[in-house]
């Protein structure tokens, strides 16, 4: 549980609004709805926009995206010569 607690930090170097953006992006990228749910209503009740989240739902599939196709080259290689 003290791990739930760090994005909500307020005396960190990151401000809380930064945080809650982080954690929908992560929330996104590991396909947790509860954390989803969670950082989104905190994200919001710390001045994040909807066109934020919106763009922190889209950062996280670009980079997603990219690593499934940078790691598909790892799949052909363990495939073997043919």
């Amino acid at each position: 549980m003290g791990l739930n607690a760090i994005p909500g930090k307020d005396h960190g170097q990151i401000p809380p609004k930064v945080r809650e953006l982080i954690a929908i992006a992560v929330a996104h990228a590991t396909g947790c709805p509860y954390c989803i749910e969670s950082h989104v209503t905190k994200g919001k009740a710390v001045g994040v926009t909807k066109a934020e989240v919106a763009e922190a739902v889209l950062i996280s599939a670009a980079l997603c995206a990219g690593a499934a196709a940078a790691h598909g080259g790892l799949a052909m290689k363990f495939y073997g010569e043919e």
